[in-house]
């Protein structure tokens, strides 16, 4: 199984193939995901610090194009899932924003 780790935070085994946005809510990491995983925020984006994710799909590219975010490190959470060991860091948190973290995303 693939290993996660938050920095700043801890690490945890995630079953393969599982989206990244939920593996770090069960896991008890503060992330937001206001629009419930559909790639029409951006808030639940997370900074892919090692590793790797497969490439954008086309949701994720038009929505991160249109907010005019193009650091190629900054990954949709809701929209990729966990295939290898990755270092990930949050960008927007429940904590620093004062918001409800939104509906659950379904996997």
């Amino acid at each position: 199984m693939p290993t996660v780790h938050v920095d700043g935070k801890h690490s945890f085994e995630v079953e393969e193939g599982k989206k990244l946005v939920l593996a770090l809510e069960d896991n008890g990491i503060d992330i937001l995901h206001r629009c419930g995983g559909n790639a029409k925020c951006t808030t639940c984006r997370c900074e892919v610090l090692e590793g790797e994710l497969g490439p954008k799909g086309e949701a994720e590219e038009a929505i991160l194009s249109d907010k005019d975010i193009t650091d190629p490190k900054i990954r949709l959470s809701c929209q990729n899932r966990v295939y290898s060991d990755l270092t990930v860091k949050p960008v927007k948190t429940t904590t620093t924003t004062n918001l409800d973290p939104g509906k659950r995303p379904v996997d």
